[in-house]
């Protein structure tokens, strides 16, 4: 069965690199793909036709700085979003869809990374070894599957691109990646969220 295929962040990630496609969309071709990556390239192709290139070889040396205040002015944020040309930085749904990244950072103040790849390992092991005695109590054979699930929705509350927007009448449930996948299709250039700060007062 493809959906036990066990595929490593890394593997997405080198995915990710070749083909510039979405980071859910190249975990879901290669468990299709049951791992193999000529088919996953394969499969990505014929989902994403000619949108889909090597995008994440390009530079992406141009961009925007966006920010959001929340109306009492005590939250705040700056995100840098950067593309490959400054056509596209200057593209109001570029530059719409960096306000949104901000205004959801405001929202979610358990955010601290963008990608997966960012989170420290040790701050990773700390987090599981916190669900392992959580688990202690559970029958042994379940316990590897509670401490995963845990990770993956901590994972979710503190990765940016894990997140579904908040605005979800708007995005239709759809997360960062998602949304950052989709605009990078439509532009055909290489859309990366480099950084945030959130400025919270009293924090």
């Amino acid at each position: 069965m493809t959906d036990q295929i066990k595929i490593s962040a890394k593997d997405v990630a080198e995915l990710r690199r070749q083909t510039g496609a979405g980071m859910m969309d190249c975990k879901a071709a290669l468990q299709e793909a049951e791992g193999d990556f000529d088919r996953a390239t394969e499969i990505l192709r014929v989902r994403m036709g000619n949108k889909l290139g090597k995008l994440a070889d390009r530079e992406a040396g141009e961009g925007t700085i966006q920010s959001y205040i929340h109306a009492n002015g005590k939250v705040g944020v700056l995100v840098e979003v950067d593309c490959n040309t400054d056509f596209v930085a200057t593209n109001a749904d570029f530059v719409a869809f960096a306000r949104d990244v901000a205004l959801h950072i405001a929202a979610s103040p358990q955010t601290r990374w963008v990608t997966e790849d960012e989170v420290p390992q040790d701050v990773r092991d700390a987090e599981a070894r916190v669900f392992e005695q959580q688990a202690a109590d559970k029958p042994e054979n379940v316990r590897p599957r509670i401490v995963e699930g845990q990770l993956k929705k901590w994972l979710g509350d503190v990765v940016l691109l894990n997140q579904v927007h908040v605005n979800g009448d708007k995005y239709e449930g759809k997360t960062i990646e998602q949304l950052r996948g989709e605009l990078s299709a439509t532009t055909g250039e290489n859309v990366v969220i480099r950084r945030f700060a959130r400025f919270a007062v009293g924090e």
